[in-house]
């Protein structure tokens, strides 16, 4: 054991059960790494986690990826695309993409009694695209799409429902807009509410089987409207996305669900912004309890320092032992604080005893999301930071003298 770890240990157990002017003073100062260190990681916990839901949710509606035709014209009745061409084989082949369907949309109205709502009648090909819708029904199945004959099962949102007042296995007709206006009769099979019911989702989506939108275009079995596609990780979007644009032909384009609803996901990074307030301000705080705890250390040891100066000892090594023992302080700060924030986390994802309100936030309880790697970064930042900040406090025993500091109190 080194000499400045020496002193700096038995200084730490000296302090213990004795009435000592710091003692209150670095009880304050680890208090403030352990309550901003809480405060941290719960902060990253619920913007990751409400990050993660909304995303989903958002993607369950759009999926990662689309390829459309490509046309100046953004409205729902894009010309078809061709699903049966070679190109189609190599993306599904493409490493990082779970799945690859096709869908086709068409605005409709849905007129009930005096009700009378605009919707957007969503048609799929594969199960797939309504394993998300899966987790959020409130009633009822999800529409049988792989019948031998076309299916006139669709899922409705419970908002939708209410507003139209309709249930599972209730009929309705929907009146497609096109030259000449056409009308079908639906069942509904399923009621789906995802918390998304006052956007252009759950109050707009209502989906079936696609080809109920072939038929009443007019396309062969093989064409759709666009392609939806999934992928592994979506850290790869955007280099996904240049893949697959890079695949298919010339008169095709490819769009991220960043793309498509850049308002949305503009307002999620928004939030990171956030975070990075809170870690500052708490860093902050941190520090300055830390840097007044060192102090009141330092001028509380100048008798100490005196001798030990007189001794031989240099700067350099008693002020590593003031560091080593703010080190400790520190580290204990960061332990309790890692303690309470990850407790905080995880009764609340394992209970999701706060609630929020749906319809304000969109989710019914605050989501968690830990993360080990920015946990740890939280962990060597607020270390890092707490111990750059001691360098100037102990910088000052180089300012005392030993003849002043033996006749010091």
């Amino acid at each position: 054991m080194g000499f400045s770890w020496f002193i700096a240990k038995r200084l730490l157990q000296s302090g213990k059960g004795q009435k000592q002017l710091s003692t209150p003073i670095v009880r304050i100062a680890i208090g403030g790494i352990a309550l901003g260190l809480c405060v941290m990681i719960v902060s990253v916990a619920i913007v990751t986690g409400f990050q993660r839901e909304i995303r989903a949710k958002v993607i369950g509606f759009g999926a990662h990826l689309q390829v459309i035709k490509y046309d100046s014209n953004r409205s729902l009745e894009a010309a078809p695309i061709q699903t049966n061409e070679a190109w189609m084989q190599e993306l599904k082949a493409l490493p990082g993409l779970s799945a690859v369907y096709s869908v086709s949309r068409k605005p409709g109205i849905i007129k009930q009694g005096d009700a009378i709502e605009g919707v957007v009648f969503k048609g799929v090909s594969d199960p797939a695209a309504l394993q998300f819708f899966r987790q959020h029904l409130e009633s009822g199945r999800l529409p049988n799409i792989k019948s031998p004959e076309r299916s006139n099962e669709i899922l409705l949102s419970s908002t939708l429902a209410k507003q139209l007042k309709l249930s599972t296995d209730s009929s309705l007709i929907m009146y497609f807009v096109q030259d000449p206006p056409k009308a079908r009769k639906f069942t509904i099979s399923g009621i789906y509410n995802t918390g998304l019911g006052d956007n252009d989702f759950d109050r707009v989506y209502v989906l079936g089987d696609e080809r109920v939108v072939q038929q009443l275009n007019r396309w062969e079995p093989q064409q759709s409207g666009a392609l939806e596609i999934m992928i592994q990780d979506f850290q790869q979007l955007n280099a996904l996305n240049d893949a697959v644009y890079n695949l298919i032909p010339a008169e095709l384009t490819s769009q991220s669900i960043e793309e498509v609803y850049p308002q949305i996901f503009g307002w999620l990074e928004l939030m990171d912004t956030n975070v990075y307030i809170i870690i500052i301000l708490m860093l902050v705080v941190s520090v300055i309890n830390m840097v007044t705890s060192l102090l009141i250390l330092i001028l509380e040891r100048v008798r100490m320092i005196g001798i030990l100066k007189a001794m031989g000892a240099n700067n350099r090594k008693i002020s590593g032992l003031f560091l080593r023992q703010a080190a400790v302080l520190i580290a204990t700060g960061m332990l309790i604080g890692n303690v309470v924030g990850l407790s905080l986390c995880w009764v609340q994802d394992a209970t999701g005893w706060i609630k929020l309100n749906r319809e304000t936030y969109y989710l019914t309880q605050v989501p968690i999301e830990l993360n080990l790697q920015l946990i740890l970064g939280l962990n060597l930042l607020t270390f890092a930071v707490c111990m750059l900040s001691m360098l100037l406090p102990s910088w000052m025993v180089s300012r005392f003298r030993p003849a002043k500091s033996l006749r010091w109190g």
